[in-house]
């Protein structure tokens, strides 16, 4: 019940700190609201918590920070809405929502509600709990066990100062305010997939709400936004029509599309589903950032329509865009300060949508008068961000280095060109050919900063994986989405001929997409799932008896009972903390000491020097492809834990 309570404060706190413009239609309202209400509620709510946990030492500071953040939303709104009725106010909620849209409105409710159906019910066909069993999909579960490791570390540890489970004992290098939300909210008594979908479901949807409606501003049709989500959730790539042929001229195209539970793709990991809608599904913090920025541009869209709006062209435009005063002259300081706020305090919620956003205002920038808003907007959330970063990470949050061609196996430009060809179809390469069919400025502007997020992952790195980088090609593609929808609503309106090509263009956009979402379907179903006894009883004694100064040794485990618990792993599945910046190989080859070596001193000095508080030990394991013994660790260490199969072990350092 107080996880419902928390949620409905998130929308009318958020509501409430909205700028009160002339724009109040419901389809942005909502999604705003929802952004800016979990905003705030999350970050009080963490703060609340980690100052009662650092400095007060209490053992609940998420009891004491809800208690605190709820009552002081209770009053807040309280005090709002008996201001407003004595006002004479007709309701809670001033002015409409509807405005000047009543006939669009049931069209556009229907479509909405039918995306908030299929959203949830993909949501929990992938994540779900049955019985006392977790279930999470073969094609999902490697991202959900680093992420529900950090909600349980929250729901059912003391994680403050926070910690990454996976690499325990050090800093928190990845954006975490997602995964805290999930594990609050589970602490206030919503079941965890329950919250989890719940709020994967809302900031999703949202984000989809206001793509619709910077789609239908920017191009003038709705339908044109309406197509632009069906774009998003269905990718564009030569991937489908090459598999095809090559299954064709084998023989077996039938039986292998009825029997592939794998995706397909030619380029370097592409088969990881990294461009397609799984994404959104194992990475939901995403949408939640993307929500963000979509309210930041839509914001300063206005701006750019004022930019557009000039007669000037060539030396002339140019001069008047960045050598005047009005070039640079504030239009509305307050309102940047907002996006700024809004965006800096999004970095440890979604850190690569603030980038891909600020990338994005950069090239708004370009086209825009008033130029010293972007500016002001961009300085307070790097400024945010630095802050954080400071407060949450040890060194340095980034390493930024020039990498040019991404995962193009052919560095030239020539190969980089057929790289996007392959792995995205005409899509991105189509743009530019798009550009020069736009009728209206603002629509070039606007599609020139789109592809900044782009441009930015074919050239820089910020972690040791470059691989990671496809977060922002694939900011660049949901927000690109809209001039094809209107290029293939354009075509449409034309006679037959026209009709038919806006079908095959839509065809060939959308084909690979479909086939993807067809294998997450498949390979997320039955017997394609992992599963976690959430009743386990090691679970349980692992949160009974370890906190968040604890750090204790385990196999290179990914999603199990022990990392349910949320507990600190001196090193959990590596991959997870090697992406984030921390040193893995360092910490498995003196675990992998740890449990092979027969030499009793050098064991307990390494422990001691490590600060490993406790060894579990299971049977048979294998670290690095090293196989373990338990008899050097059982001669040091008492026995404290065995489960009743008797297959695991845990010893106290």
């Amino acid at each position: 019940m107080l996880g419902i309570i928390y949620v409905i404060f998130i929308f009318l706190v958020g509501k409430e700190f909205l700028p009160k413009t002339g724009q109040s239609r419901l389809w942005l309202l909502l999604p705003a609201s929802f952004g800016v209400g979990t905003l705030a509620m999350g970050w009080t709510t963490y703060m609340a918590a980690f100052l009662v946990s650092v400095c007060l030492g209490q053992e609940e500071p998420l009891f004491w920070a809800n208690l605190i953040v709820l009552a002081a939303a209770f009053i807040f709104l309280a005090v709002i809405y008996w201001r407003r009725i004595r006002k004479g106010s007709k309701g809670l909620f001033s002015g409409t929502w509807v405005q000047g849209e009543k006939r669009k409105f049931p069209g556009e409710a229907l479509f909405f509600f039918i995306l908030f159906v299929l959203l949830s019910w993909i949501m929990f066909y992938v994540f779900y709990i049955k019985d006392g069993t977790l279930y999470s999909g073969f094609t999902v579960y490697g991202d959900y066990a680093p992420h529900t490791a950090m909600m349980r570390s929250f729901s059912r540890g003391n994680n403050f100062p926070t910690q990454y489970p996976h690499f325990g004992g050090e800093d928190v290098k990845y954006h975490f305010m997602f995964q805290f939300l999930i594990g609050n909210l589970e602490y206030l008594g919503l079941r965890l997939d329950v919250a989890y979908n719940m709020m994967s479901v809302f900031a999703l949807l949202g984000f989809l709400m206001l793509l619709y409606c910077l789609a239908g501003r920017i191009t003038g049709s709705r339908k044109a936004g309406a197509l632009t989500v069906i774009f998003f959730f269905f990718r564009s790539s030569l991937t489908f029509f090459r598999f095809l042929w090559e299954h064709l001229k084998a023989g077996d195209l039938l039986l292998t599309l009825a029997g592939n539970t794998s995706f397909i793709g030619y380029t370097p990991n592409e088969d990881w589903g990294l461009w397609n809608f799984n994404v959104y599904l194992n990475q939901r913090h995403l949408a939640f950032g993307l929500l963000i920025v979509a309210m930041a541009l839509w914001f300063y869209l206005e701006w750019v329509e004022a930019g557009a709006g000039h007669e000037e062209k060539g030396i002339r435009w140019l001069k008047d865009r960045f050598f005047t005063a009005a070039a640079w002259r504030s239009r509305n300081l307050e309102g940047a300060l907002a996006a700024g706020l809004l965006l800096g305090l999004t970095t440890f919620w979604n850190g690569a949508a603030v980038i891909g956003g600020l990338l994005i205002l950069m090239g708004y920038a370009v086209f825009s008068d008033g130029k010293l808003d972007y500016l002001f907007t961009a300085v307070v959330a790097v400024l945010l961000s630095v802050l954080q970063s400071r407060i949450f990470i040890r060194g340095s949050a980034v390493e930024t280095s020039f990498y040019w061609g991404f995962l193009a196996e052919d560095k030239s430009i020539a190969g980089v060109i057929w790289y996007l060809f392959q792995m995205s179809g005409i899509f991105f390469l189509g743009a530019a050919v798009l550009f020069f069919f736009l009728k209206k400025r603002v629509q070039r502007a606007v599609l020139v900063s789109f592809l900044f997020p782009l441009v930015f992952a074919f050239c820089m790195s910020l972690t040791p994986d470059i691989t990671v980088n496809h977060k922002y090609i694939m900011i660049s593609y949901a927000f690109l989405a809209m001039f094809w929808a209107l290029a293939a609503v354009r075509i449409f309106r034309k006679r037959r001929p026209g009709k038919v090509l806006a079908v095959i263009l839509t065809v060939a956009l959308t084909a690979t997409g479909i086939y993807d979402f067809v294998i997450i379907l498949r390979n997320n179903g039955p017997g394609h799932r992992v599963t976690v006894s959430m009743d386990s009883d090691l679970t349980e004694w692992l949160c009974q008896n370890l906190d968040s100064t604890d750090l204790i040794l385990t196999p290179e485990y990914s999603i199990n009972e022990v990392t349910m618990a949320g507990v600190m792993m001196y090193l959990g599945w590596p991959y997870y903390a090697w992406s984030a910046g921390y040193d893995t190989y360092g910490r498995a080859a003196k675990a992998v000491e740890i449990y092979t070596s027969t030499d009793q001193e050098a064991v307990r000095k390494l422990v001691k020097e490590e600060k490993i508080t406790y060894i579990l030990y299971e049977e048979g394991m294998e670290f690095e492809g090293e196989l373990c013994r338990e008899d050097t660790i059982r001669e040091l260490y008492p026995l404290v834990y065995q489960s009743d199969d008797g297959r695991i072990r845990i010893y106290e350092t």
